[in-house]
């Protein structure tokens, strides 16, 4: 499984209704409204191939009316507390 971070510019009357919209992309699993200057909306994507990742973002997601820009993040490695704990975990008990 691929996992992306879009970052989405969106103009800014647009932007609650884009998120909506975005939640019915296939492909996208999670939408945020963020505050900050890199971005108005962040889409979480999760999808099994590159070529999956291409249309999702460069298609489905930037087709939609309002987006201005994107830029995508794609994920190596997920790491979580229980991951983390495991790893420094000695088996000491």
């Amino acid at each position: 499984m691929l996992h992306a971070f879009v970052l989405i510019d969106a103009e800014p009357a647009r932007i609650a209704d884009l998120a909506a919209e975005l939640t019915d992309v296939e492909g996208v699993a999670e939408v945020y409204s963020v505050a900050g200057q890199d971005a108005d909306i962040v889409a979480i994507v999760r999808v099994r191939q590159h070529d999956d990742l291409a249309e999702v973002v460069t298609r489905r997601i930037a087709g939609l009316a309002g987006i201005l820009a994107t830029r995508t993040l794609v994920a190596f490695k997920a790491y979580s507390r229980h991951d983390l704990e495991a790893m420094w975990d000695l088996g000491a008990g």
